[in-house]
């Protein structure tokens, strides 16, 4: 069976496209195993039909490119990694823009039995582009986020409020399920979903699917294939859902772990 795996696996990346997962806003799927080590890595690259941000439509042709690390440390979980992708807005009804972000983060959780709590931080460098009147379209921002996970068999759980130290994200917050489900020794199924909800608005956002595949390929690489469903939830006229819409999208990812 693995050389059935590697064999078809070749071939498949030899034709496809390579595309990303986390602009879908739902949960990634699990990481290829690395080697026996104290750290580990992971390179990914994709392509995503839509840049669906927290079920916001930001724009189209996203090409994305990051690397992550992590390892334990006295019981703790560390991890951080960097992101960085490239898309299509046109968002003064006029003029079509190449706009390129540089997202750097970093986590640090503990398993504390009944649950996984982690804290994290996120930076969002955009591209600066200037709007109408001269207005930066795109500011930079920073999250701090807490989180709390817990596996309960059936699905994986977490609960997430997201913190704008920056900006404002109205209390941005997020409920989380996904489960995988292998179906052969080198292809699995991952259905993840997710609803958001403004705190300070008490609107919820959108509630967004995730339907992908991982298809192991190689020993430490996998191909992973996904289509996603944003339905618009929000009728707040004074926060960034005003006027959002449902949203289809697919893509693929490639990504490799060492």
């Amino acid at each position: 069976m693995q050389n059935y795996c590697k064999t078809i696996g070749a071939l498949a990346a030899a034709s496809a496209l390579v595309a990303g997962n986390a602009s879908a806003g739902t949960s990634a799927p699990a990481p290829v195993s690395a080697p026996d080590s104290s750290i580990s890595y992971e390179l990914h690259t994709g392509y995503t039909s839509e840049y669906l941000f927290r079920g916001l439509d930001l724009g189209q042709d996203l090409v994305e490119v990051g690397v992550d690390v992590a390892t334990e440390i006295a019981g703790f979980g560390l991890s951080a990694g960097a992101w960085y992708g490239s898309y299509d807005t046109g968002f003064d009804g006029f003029r079509d823009y190449d706009i390129d972000e540089l997202d750097l983060y970093a986590e640090v959780s503990r398993d504390l039995g009944f649950l996984t709590a982690a804290v994290g931080y996120i930076y969002y460098n955009n591209e600066d582009v200037a709007g109408r009147n001269g207005f930066v379209a795109f500011p930079d921002a920073q999250e701090v986020y807490f989180s709390v996970a817990r596996d309960f068999g059936f699905a994986n759980a977490s609960l997430t409020y997201f913190w704008d130290i920056e900006l404002d994200n109205d209390g941005y917050s997020e409920l989380a399920l996904d489960r995988s489900f292998e179906l052969t020794p080198c292809l699995a199924l991952n259905v993840a979903t997710n609803v958001g909800f403004l705190v300070e608005q008490s609107d919820f956002t959108a509630w967004t699917t995730k339907v992908g595949v991982d298809w192991a390929f190689a020993e430490r690489a996998k191909l992973s294939p996904f289509v996603a469903l944003s339905i618009a939830l929000s009728d707040e006229d004074n926060t960034a859902y005003n006027g959002s819409s449902n949203e289809l999208i697919a893509g693929s990812m490639l990504s490799v772990s060492f």
